[in-house]
C-alpha cells in the first residue's frame, strides 16, 4: 500500500512538473501566435439553455467535509451539480475529487491560487487556468472544460486564455452570497426565488450552505425543475 501511494505521488509530481515546464516554454511564444479558440467572439456565460433544469455550482477552495456532505445530499435527492475546484485545493484532496466524479457530478476549474483574474495579463490567466487543468488531469484523469473566475473577476485576457485552453468561462444568474451571509433562510431565498430554466446558482462549501441545501433542492423540484450540471445546462 505504501509503495502504491508513493508511486502515485511520484507520477502526480512528474505530471505537474511537465505542466510547469510547458507554461514556462509557452511564455516565450508571442501572444499573436496563439490562435483564438474556434475563431468566434468570446463571451462569459451567465446562464444555460435548459428549459427544465437549473445548475447548482460550488466554488471550492476549502472545507473538504462540507464538500463531501454536499455530494451526499445531492445523491440523496438524485441531483447533479458542478464543482469548480481550485488547483491547490485539488492537490490536497484527490479522494474527494474521485467522490465527486463517482457520483456523476461535473468538475470545473477555479484557478490555482484564487487570484484576481481581472488584474492578470494573458500569461498570468493562462498559467492559473492551465495548471489547475494539469493538476486535475494528473489526479483523476478528468479534462476540465469549464472555468469559473474567482470572485467573478475576469477580463478579455481571461476569456482569451480560457478559450485557447478549450474552456468556457462560467458566471451565474443567482448568487447566494453564502461566503458572506450565514443566514440559511437568505441563502434559500436567493437560490430559489423566481427560478427559471437555465439558471446557474452560485454557492460555496460552507456549513450553513450544507444545512440549506436540502430545502433548496426541494424548492427546485417543487417549481418543476431538475438540478443538472452546467455542461448539461449549456447543451439545453
Amino acid at each position: 500500500m505504501g509503495y502504491k501511494r508513493r508511486r502515485v505521488t511520484l507520477i502526480t509530481n512528474f505530471v505537474l512538473f511537465l505542466g510547469l515546464f510547458a507554461v514556462f516554454a509557452l511564455s516565450f511564444i508571442p501572444e499573436t501566435a496563439v490562435p483564438i479558440y474556434g475563431g468566434e467572439e468570446i463571451k462569459a456565460i451567465y446562464g444555460g439553455n435548459s428549459k427544465s433544469g437549473v445548475s447548482l455550482t460550488f466554488n471550492v477552495y476549502e472545507n473538504k467535509a462540507a464538500v463531501e456532505k454536499i455530494v451526499e445530499i445531492l445523491d440523496e435527492y438524485n441531483a447533479k451539480a458542478t464543482f469548480f475546484v481550485g488547483g491547490c485545493w485539488a492537490d490536497d484532496n484527490e479522494a474527494t475529487l474521485f467522490k465527486i466524479l463517482k457520483s456523476g457530478h461535473e468538475l470545473g476549474g477555479h484557478g490555482y491560487f484564487h487570484k484576481d483574474h481581472a488584474k492578470l495579463d494573458y500569461e498570468g490567466n493562462r498559467e492559473e487556468i492551465y495548471l489547475t487543468g494539469v493538476m486535475v488531469k494528473a489526479l483523476c484523469g478528468y479534462d476540465l472544460k469549464l472555468f469559473a473566475p474567482p470572485s467573478g473577476s475576469y477580463s478579455d485576457a481571461t476569456l482569451k486564455a480560457a478559450a485557447n485552453l478549450g474552456q468556457k468561462v462560467i458566471m451565474w444568474t443567482k448568487d447566494t452570497i453564502d461566503w458572506r451571509d450565514s443566514d440559511e433562510a437568505k441563502i434559500i431565498k436567493r437560490a430559489t426565488d423566481n427560478l427559471k430554466g437555465g439558471d446557474v446558482i452560485l454557492m460555496h462549501p460552507k456549513d450553513h450552505t450544507v444545512k440549506a441545501l436540502p430545502e433548496i433542492l426541494k424548492k427546485i423540484y417543487a417549481a418543476g425543475f431538475t438540478a443538472i450540471t452546467v455542461g448539461e445546462n449549456l447543451n439545453g
